[in-house]
């Protein structure tokens, strides 16, 4: 009987575990998650922040029966190395995990900035939900929290904190908030958006130190201090492979796979935040950290794990690995698709509304649109990932767009449509 490792218990390990208890009924599924929690989603810390869900409801799946009831073993450990040659994993519980296939979904953690003061008591990542527990304690109507960070992961916990009526402060070491999702323009009428909503908004700062006490002393860079009754570092995350050091298995930024999401080493694959995967619009390889990504990674991977079990060739392919972000700001939507900022020899076109609160902006490689982002336009959200995703010919189109970025929907129907008349007729073709 095969047995089936799967190091992470977030969705790319259940929905991986799922996947292969579907396709092989009789094989051995562990998985090893290093919190004391049921299965949950990270992304849902931030409604039970705003109370619109309780513990359970961040829960990946509500039955406290599921996991049992699909023969899937749970065992919460660390993991703490893997070794390829004997097909084992060492947790720090003290077992020695045998297995057949691997599948490494560890996801990410928090990066720990260094700054002075920064494990102090009453700074708090918001990553866990024993971390969300001591948010709530802290976070109180009127207190007073800054936050370290306005990145993706920040704006959306800075939403979850302003609906819990806090007096926040915000700061960012780059010189706009989500400086790696929107450019200077974008990044600057989200902030402007924030300020306007009584967020305390530093861009081009550091903190330099934190003093405990209480409050906490917050000194910045560029010579305030500020008080806090909670800090909160959200300063981004990274992948957690820190176990596979030693290991054979081939980690760039994450663990590398190929289409089959397999590694170099037979029979271990990676799946959702921890891995490196093909993004057939940037060509090359990218740790892309969303939820989309982790469960068509799972998928994928659990079939082929399957498919190695039995002895037999790869069952699935990953088509490619999405580049989305649509983001909820205290109300202003944004989003950013593939190369956002632009290709080498690529055209751009950019158009702003600041009064009505509005930013578009298009990158062109060729004919194709290869990346784009937006500010307070929700119109065209799912026609931009359409036609980036798909990589569509726009022709004649493209000049249309440059003159005026606002035709997305029209450009869609014309090009979309055209290309898809032309791929299925050379489908009958060859049929």
């Amino acid at each position: 009987m095969t047995h089936h490792l799967i190091l992470g218990a977030g969705p790319a390990g259940v929905i991986a575990a799922e996947t292969i208890r579907k396709h092989a009924p009789l094989d051995a599924i562990t998985i090893v998650g290093d919190e004391r929690e049921s299965p949950y989603s990270r992304m849902a810390i931030p409604y039970l922040l705003m109370g619109n869900v309780d513990e359970r409801g961040t829960y990946l799946r509500k039955s406290s029966s599921h996991f049992a009831d699909l023969k899937i073993t749970i065992v919460q450990a660390s993991v703490r190395a893997v070794d390829v040659v004997s097909k084992k994993a060492t947790l720090d519980n003290g077992q020695s995990m045998p297995f057949d296939t691997l599948l490494i979904a560890t996801g990410s953690h928090p990066v720990q900035p260094p700054i002075p003061g920064i494990d102090a008591a009453g700074v708090h990542t918001c990553w866990t939900l024993q971390d969300a527990r001591a948010i709530m304690a802290l976070a109180t109507k009127g207190a007073r929290v800054l936050q370290l960070g306005a990145g993706f992961i920040g704006c959306i916990i800075m939403e979850a904190l302003a609906a819990r009526g806090v007096h926040l402060s915000v700061v960012e070491m780059g010189d706009r908030m989500v400086p790696r999702m929107m450019g200077p323009t974008a990044g600057g009428m989200i902030r402007d958006w924030c300020q306007a909503r009584g967020v305390q908004v530093f861009t081009g700062t550091r903190v330099e130190a934190i003093v405990a006490g209480a409050p906490l002393q917050v000194k910045l860079s560029n010579g305030q201090t500020v008080a806090a009754d909670l800090v909160i570092s959200a300063a981004g995350v990274q992948p957690a492979i820190g176990f596979l050091e030693n290991s054979a298995i081939t980690c760039l930024l994450g663990v590398l796979t190929d289409q089959h999401l397999q590694t170099n080493v037979p029979g271990i694959y990676a799946a959702g935040d921890c891995a490196e995967a093909f993004d057939k619009i940037s060509s090359k390889t990218i740790v892309s950290a969303i939820q989309p990504n982790a469960a068509e990674q799972a998928r994928v991977a659990a079939l082929n794990m399957v498919a190695f079990g039995r002895g037999k060739a790869p069952a699935a392919d990953l088509k490619g690995v999405t580049q989305i972000n649509v983001l909820d700001t205290l109300g202003l939507i944004s989003t950013s698709f593939g190369d956002w900022q632009g290709v080498p020899g690529g055209e751009h076109v950019e158009l702003t509304d600041k009064a009505a609160g509005r930013h578009l902006s298009l990158q062109f490689k060729d004919d194709v649109l290869v990346g784009c982002n937006s500010v307070g336009w929700t119109d065209h959200v799912g026609v931009m990932r359409g036609l980036v995703e798909g990589q569509v010919k726009l022709g004649a189109w493209k000049e249309t767009l440059k003159n005026d970025p606002t035709q997305l929907m029209q450009a869609y129907i014309a090009c979309a449509q055209a290309q898809h008349d032309w791929s299925g007729a050379q489908d009958a073709r060859r049929r």
